[in-house]
């Protein structure tokens, strides 16, 4: 069978037209039509092979959300025709430390949906069936695809440290990432601050969900923020102030980074005095994805997105380039 697709040849933004077989399907995998797939800014760093491993062809794309076409003989809980989403990982290898405590995102030994492998700017993609997710009620299939990227990403962090509704948490960054944070903590019940150097997507933030608006391109604010926040979670991909971000949390708190920053020079003695921590983390496990997805339905959340048919995948890439996307880019293949 030959998937319809658009990939890249070599590094760069352009996607051309492309054509690849796909082979016999695996017992544990299903195939799935694609109906939408989301740009994410890990797609524009695969296709620049910014972090060294892209295999090109690519075919990028990993925010997907299409219509199981066939499963596997040893696949049970899905069935043809179910609405289900797809994000970064395509298999865990079941058996490993990781995947036997329930972290199968954190398998060493497995594959991402578009490291080595063709993913969701296509007609089509296949993956293993514990990695496709069933949409729960209330979920919009048009927008729900970053939910499996850019969604679980600032969503499982909320798990990871056990954050409270009682907690006081800031978000920097207003882009993609932040601002699918905000409406998160904003349900959670948490007490949230929007940080960010562009004071005019202050309403912006406050309608997603922040109580309180912080520019952080004036120094003097974070000076007065000082012993303010239980956690920062750092959303933006850019070096920053560390100390003076530091210096806002409360005693014991943390600055969760999920943006990919080049790097982090700090003042390690504010961490020990104040038993700080840093931390990051990638998606969630599957598990929490599911958890998510029901949060989401619960709580009537959605990305904020526009939309683009994938004929005009370049146009959409070029959308994202120019950092005037609001928030995230959804390809239509309908």
């Amino acid at each position: 069978m030959k998937v319809q697709a658009y990939a890249a040849h070599k590094p760069g933004l352009k996607l051309e037209p492309f054509e690849y077989e796909l082979g016999s399907l695996n017992p544990d995998e299903v195939e799935i039509d694609i109906e939408y797939c989301g740009i994410c800014h890990s797609d524009k760093s695969m296709l620049l092979n910014e972090w060294g491993f892209t295999k090109y062809p690519l075919v990028p794309g990993h925010e997907i959300i299409g219509k199981i076409s066939d499963i596997g003989h040893q696949v049970k809980h899905l069935k043809v025709g179910q609405y289900v989403g797809v994000g970064w990982r395509a298999r865990s290898c079941m058996i490993c430390d990781q995947c036997l405590t329930g972290q199968h995102n954190r398998c060493l030994r497995g594959k991402d949906v578009i490291v080595g492998r063709h993913g969701g700017f296509a007609n089509k993609v296949r993956c293993q069936s514990v990695w496709a997710f069933p949409l729960p009620p209330n979920i919009d299939v048009k927008s729900a695809g970053p939910l499996f990227c850019g969604g679980i990403t600032v969503f499982n962090p909320l798990i990871q440290n056990n954050t409270k509704p009682t907690d006081h948490v800031a978000v920097v960054g207003l882009g993609g990432l932040g601002h699918l944070a905000l409406k998160f903590l904003n349900a959670w019940g948490c007490e949230v601050t929007a940080m960010s150097t562009t004071p005019e997507k202050e309403n912006e933030a406050k309608e997603f969900g922040a109580h309180n608006f912080l520019n952080s391109k004036d120094k003097t604010h974070l000076t007065k923020a000082k012993n303010t926040f239980d956690m920062i979670l750092v959303t933006s991909n850019v070096n920053l102030d560390w100390d003076a971000y530091i210096s806002t949390l409360r005693v014991g708190g943390k600055l969760h980074i999920v943006g990919a920053a080049p790097q982090i020079n700090m003042q390690i003695f504010p961490l020990i005095s104040g038993e700080k921590s840093i931390g990051g983390s990638p998606i969630g496990s599957p598990f929490t994805i599911i958890k998510m997805l029901d949060f989401c339905s619960r709580h009537n959340i959605s990305p904020t997105v526009e939309e683009f048919p994938l004929s005009s995948v370049n146009e959409a890439l070029a959308h994202l380039e120019s950092r005037k996307a609001r928030y995230r880019i959804v390809l239509r293949n309908t």
